[in-house]
């Protein structure tokens, strides 16, 4: 089983307001043969020339133990608006849902890599999810660490 849920609203009001929280909307796919499913923009956005900013998704994704969700900037917006993830791709693991520290809150960090002010407005679609198994080596010993938090939690 896999998908995705709306973190609560007393989570996302640590980073932004209640009328952003109403605006949120569960990634989908656009056409039967997408891979990924998009993540919408909850509320309008400048990003300043050769900066970045954190887009606060409002959605944590759930799926089986050895899989993981992979996210990755949409195509249009690198091609033709010079934008990019901040982290290259971001990866959120399975036992990063409903984690203590944040929900599970999947955030996005966008980079304008132009000299350009660039806007995105509310509904826009920022970039894609594409849920994937892994595989583990042979003879791999024993894991035991627990996730203890959100982004960075594990530090090992």
């Amino acid at each position: 089983m896999r998908g995705f849920k709306f973190i609560s609203i007393k989570e996302y009001t640590k980073t932004r307001n209640e009328e952003d929280y109403l605006n949120l909307k569960i990634p989908s796919r656009g056409t039967n043969g997408a891979a990924g499913y998009d993540f919408y923009l909850p509320y309008n956005i400048l990003i300043k020339p050769k900066s970045s900013v954190v887009i606060s998704s409002g959605i944590k994704a759930y799926m089986e133990n050895d899989e993981f969700l992979m996210i990755v900037i949409r195509s249009s917006l690198g091609f033709k608006k010079g934008l990019r993830l901040r982290n290259q791709v971001g990866i959120i693991d399975s036992d990063y849902f409903d984690n203590v520290t944040n929900e599970g809150h999947i955030l996005i960090a966008m980079e304008n890599t132009t000299d350009q002010e660039i806007t995105l407005n509310k509904g826009d679609r920022i970039a894609q999810g594409i849920f994937l198994k892994y595989l583990k080596v042979d003879e791999e010993k024993n894991v035991d660490g627990k996730r203890t938090g959100g982004i960075g939690s594990t530090n090992k």
